[in-house]
């Protein structure tokens, strides 16, 4: 009984200590093969140690042969990774915005270094899809929708009404498919007061309001979590960029 004992307090405190161990052998096998992608940037890689990308994509469970919605992709950190976690039978929707025809011609397209992804033969099952936060339309049904550090922007856009825009998303899933939300955050309680200067969002805002679209949660994980960070500070300030205190939540809509 002594020696169970001892067995069971060490397990104990190796899954308190060392995490990264347990979730080390937890990691997918597609996953694995995806961050080890040769033809991923070293600008991507040394990012990786802050962001976590197995650990990541094993949390939100992306399956070889899936079909990806990955809204506002930025320069693509995630698209490679997606895309070769989905494999060739599977597909990336890179869904961005439109350039607005009256943008100034200084205004940069950040559209551009998704679509040199999706050009790389290396990356031949992505593409990139304009769309509308008006009403989030994807070209085939989807099995999971994944964003990254956007939706408090969402927040930011004129009399868009996030409970309508997740109903979009909603729309656009397979039933049964995945909805998750990565994003930096803000102070317990301050709703969306620094969504616009600080770029963060109260996590139960986005809880709140993805539930109200029709979705049911599934789980959160605090692994991009950092107690550091007193989210009192915009997330580009050089104290705590690229490290901030963020999290990760999953959802599912109702079906199989």
């Amino acid at each position: 009984m002594i020696r169970f004992s001892k067995v069971i307090v060490a397990l104990l405190i190796s899954l308190t200590f060392f995490p990264h161990l347990i979730q080390a052998r937890s990691i997918p096998d597609n996953v694995s093969a995806a961050v080890a992608d040769a033809n991923r940037p070293d600008t991507d890689k040394q990012r990786d140690v802050n962001r976590k990308p197995a650990e990541t994509l094993a949390f939100i469970g992306v399956k070889a042969g899936a079909q990806v919605g990955e809204l506002l992709p930025g320069g693509g950190y995630f698209t490679r990774l997606l895309a070769k976690s989905v494999g060739s039978k599977g597909h990336v929707y890179a869904l961005v915005t439109a350039r607005p025809a009256n943008a100034p011609a200084d205004m940069p397209d950040r559209s551009l270094l998704v679509r040199a992804i999706a050009a790389d033969p290396n990356y031949s099952n992505v593409s990139v899809e304009s769309v509308s936060f008006s009403k989030l339309i994807v070209p085939a049904p989807v099995d999971l929708i994944f964003t990254a550090q956007n939706y408090h922007d969402l927040h930011n856009i004129p009399e868009l009404d996030l409970v309508t825009f997740n109903k979009s998303v909603f729309a656009a899933l397979n039933p049964g498919g995945v909805y998750v939300v990565l994003d930096h955050s803000a102070a317990l309680g301050s709703g969306t007061r620094d969504t616009n200067i600080l770029h963060r969002i109260d996590v139960d805002v986005v809880k709140k309001e993805v539930e109200a679209a029709g979705f049911k949660f599934v789980a959160s994980s605090n692994l991009l979590a950092n107690p550091s960070d007193t989210r009192s500070t915009k997330v580009f300030d050089a104290a705590v960029r690229g490290h901030t205190d963020q999290f990760l939540l999953k959802f599912r809509k109702p079906g199989r």
